[in-house]
């Protein structure tokens, strides 16, 4: 792929509004890394990414303004199956995030229980971590902190051995490892209008004894602008972007959600070599409730009927409004 130079000049003329710098940037980055191999999986790839910040960056704990927690399950290539017809090799994925900010230590915490499936190999995560908050020029920058344990399980018996003479796959055992590992990230937000974050996930890269299982430090650059379009305050545009990098494997996805007065909004969503999404969802007594499917594009298509994803969020309001000040007049003490 080659990108010309007059291509790069009508990026540059967008980005006078700062979501366009980030995506930019990703461009840029994607423009050198594209003779690189695209192709694998990096962790937790979800399509309602835009919606689901903790999952990648620690330092948007806090950034939502009161207790947010968010679940989600995700099934991938749903209906995928092996050559012997089991149906039990989808990936699947189900998490929850919880964060809240406490002005007490000037920042915010967050956590998440994570958990993948794929075949004989279960994942599970729990994150924990702590933000640090900071207004800078119009909005609220943060720099977190992140320690994750993982608990990866192998279960051979679950695998149909060729060579029934190999004694470790028809052993019918389990093999498990916990891992720890760290994550940092900076996010800066103005609010109601931009976003962008970087983050750098399973840093160590560290190795499990049992299952030989190593974790791929994965870096993450996202990305959101929230436009209301001129005359019709109604309607908003939300254009938001996801790059993923671990050293080797190169992927991003690209969306724009259409809001109806805060309360309903849908929208197209695409991730490189993999899939375009459809996305819709709606706020209702202060849940969000989203649905994604993905119509796969590689193919993978032809073995599976894509990938279906639910999330609910909700968000108690913790923090009040600082109270005016006031004064009183003397003759009245």
């Amino acid at each position: 792929m080659t990108i010309t130079t007059g291509w790069y000049m009508r990026i540059i003329m967008l980005c006078c509004k700062p979501f366009y710098i980030s995506v930019f940037i990703a461009l840029m980055i994607f423009n050198v890394l594209w003779k690189q191999e695209c192709f694998g999986q990096q962790p937790s790839i979800i399509t309602n990414y835009m919606f689901n910040n903790m999952v990648y960056n620690p330092a948007y704990a806090g950034q939502s303004g009161g207790i947010s927690i968010t679940g989600m399950i995700r099934e991938q290539w749903f209906g995928f199956k092996d050559s012997e017809g089991y149906g039990t090799w989808s990936p699947e994925t189900m998490f929850l995030t919880v964060d809240a900010p406490i002005r007490a230590i000037h920042g915010g915490i967050g956590g998440m229980v994570s958990q993948d499936k794929l075949g004989a190999f279960k994942n599970t995560v729990v994150k924990l971590g702590y933000a640090y908050k900071a207004e800078i020029g119009p909005g609220i920058f943060s720099a977190g902190l992140q320690v994750g344990f993982q608990n990866g399980k192998f279960d051979y018996s679950k695998l149909h051995a060729v060579n029934t003479s190999d004694p470790l796959l028809t052993s019918n055992q389990a093999k498990s490892d916990m891992i720890f590992d760290l994550g940092l990230g900076l996010f800066y937000r103005i609010p109601d209008k931009f976003y962008v974050g970087l983050s750098g996930d399973q840093l160590l890269q560290s190795q499990g004894k049992n299952t030989s299982y190593r974790l791929q430090r994965t870096f993450y650059l996202t990305g959101g602008y929230n436009w209301e379009i001129p005359n019709h305050p109604a309607f908003q545009l939300q254009p938001s972007s996801i790059v993923m990098f671990d050293g080797s494997v190169f992927t991003f996805s690209v969306s724009g959600l259409l809001w109806y007065n805060n309360k309903f909004y849908g929208g197209l969503a695409y991730r490189l070599q993999d899939a375009a999404s459809i996305l819709a969802g709606l706020m209702i007594k202060g849940f969000r409730i989203g649905l994604a499917y993905d119509i796969g594009v590689s193919k993978m298509m032809t073995y599976s009927n894509g990938s279906f994803e639910v999330m609910l969020n909700y968000v108690l309001k913790i923090e009040t409004e600082k109270l005016k000040r006031s004064y009183r007049n003397t003759r009245y003490l």
